[in-house]
């Protein structure tokens, strides 16, 4: 079986040529598992033997063993049921050899998917051309370097994570539809000078944090999404922008560890909301998050519970509301978050904050230059969620003070990666450091 890592960046799509599909099956090696008595099942769609899910030998034209036919099994007469007319869309993705399909025995390889990169060191990888562009493997697309720390665009969020596609209005092609700033409730945005500083496109986050992909980061923030060095910037100890909005739906939620405590009203809050066509072959996304609080050491347990907020639309299957980024024991990424491990304290490690003790394993390297000196940090994180091959779906990124809006927390997010293998399920792991 064609063995593939699990994530896949965005590739832009090239002009597509129309392509002879290579559709023909021959008499005892079975290319694309519809006729032959077995041999190679080349797409885990036939062979002797072969089942839905494919484990018929290896797979150069799909995207793994769970993109599967209808598992026809080996007649011995080479029958092939998707050698047709080039203008017929045999798999039913939308595509034919006519327009630009270069496997249409696949329904997950077509102009609307987006390209495998697999690990070439692994002698099972067979790379293949999913989006039909003419070329295999080519590398993840960037398109953030020349954003300005202050862009008012909000598809410059977008761009700065890795979502560099933008699909056609009114089409059915696959990117981001529409981008808008937003509360963090996902009510309109107020628009004043305050709250677009809370929204920024970083070259890094103090020197010891770098983009994880491309250029720039995105920063959302309660106070303003600026390093030191930033024009506008303003210190986290002390910004109140001067407005308040409405809790997300599902919120406010409230920490098991700290019971009796009671989330304030939301303030100073920033966000954006995407609108994304999901390509052909996706069952999954990723983006990779840094949530940085000056509430830690103080207000730990209080009302004063900054969050980082992710909401997608639709509700992934199995959970109460659209949020998808929280901590192991199911806290949302707020002051009162299991992952605070970036701080430091003159006695310790361990630490003591809010009558709990936090271990702080990470030290404070990543605080430095931030403005979060001397406070805390949850370095990079990945949330994970399911989608559906060709749907809308919505993702909503904001942060905002709760209680007043006077001590400021920022999350930073980038990398933002589709995943080719069935099975995601919604949850956030914190991502190792890249060895030294």
């Amino acid at each position: 079986m064609r063995n593939l890592v699990k994530w896949i960046g965005l590739v832009g799509l090239a002009g597509s040529t129309v392509l002879g599909a290579a559709c023909t099956a021959t008499g005892g090696r079975n290319v694309f598992g519809d006729g032959g008595s077995g041999g190679e099942d080349w797409s885990g769609e036939g062979g002797a033997g072969a089942t839905p899910g494919g484990n018929g030998g290896s797979n150069p034209d799909g995207v793994g063993g769970s993109f599967v036919g209808p598992g026809a099994g080996g007649s011995g007469a080479g029958e092939n049921l998707c050698d047709t007319d080039v203008n017929v869309d045999d798999d039913g993705d939308g595509f034919s050899e006519a327009t630009g399909d270069c496997n249409d025995c696949d329904v997950n390889v077509s102009p609307n998917s987006v390209e495998v990169v697999g690990d070439a060191m692994n002698p099972d990888y067979k790379p293949s051309d999913e989006n039909c562009n003419m070329a295999i493997d080519e590398a993840v697309e960037t398109c953030d370097g020349a954003i300005a720390v202050d862009t008012q665009d909000p598809l410059d969020a977008a761009r700065a994570v890795e979502l560099c596609k933008i699909a056609t209005p009114g089409g059915t092609d696959w990117g981001v539809v529409s981008a808008q700033w937003v509360m963090a409730d996902g009510s309109p945005a107020n628009g004043s000078a305050n709250y677009h500083l809370g929204h920024g496109v970083l070259s890094g986050f103090g020197p010891n944090v770098k983009p994880r992909a491309g250029g720039k980061i995105f920063s959302v923030s309660s106070g303003a999404a600026r390093q030191p060095t930033d024009g506008g910037y303003q210190s986290p100890s002390g910004f109140s922008k001067g407005y308040n909005s409405g809790h997300p739906q599902g919120f406010p939620k409230e920490s098991p560890a700290c019971p009796g405590v009671v989330t304030g009203t939301p303030y100073d809050a920033t966000a954006v909301e995407l609108e994304i066509r999901v390509p052909q072959n996706a069952k999954g996304f990723s983006f990779d998050f840094n949530f940085y609080t000056y509430e830690w050491p103080g207000y730990i347990c209080s009302k004063y519970n900054d969050f980082f907020v992710a909401i997608l639309s639709p509700i992934p299957a199995g959970q109460p509301d659209g949020q998808i980024s929280f901590d192991m024991q199911g806290n949302p990424i707020s002051v009162n978050n299991a992952f605070m491990n970036v701080c430091g304290c003159s006695a310790g490690p361990p630490c003591t904050a809010g009558g709990k003790s936090f271990d702080c394993p990470l030290g404070t390297a990543e605080l430095d230059g931030t403005g979060f000196e001397s406070h805390a940090a949850t370095s990079w994180l990945k949330t994970q969620a399911p989608v559906t091959p060709g749907s809308t779906i919505r993702i909503r990124w904001g942060a905002y003070d709760s209680g007043d809006g006077v001590l400021d927390s920022t999350a930073i997010i980038d990398n933002w990666q589709w995943s080719a293998e069935a099975g995601t399920t919604v949850g956030t792991t914190p991502i190792p450091p890249i060895p030294k």
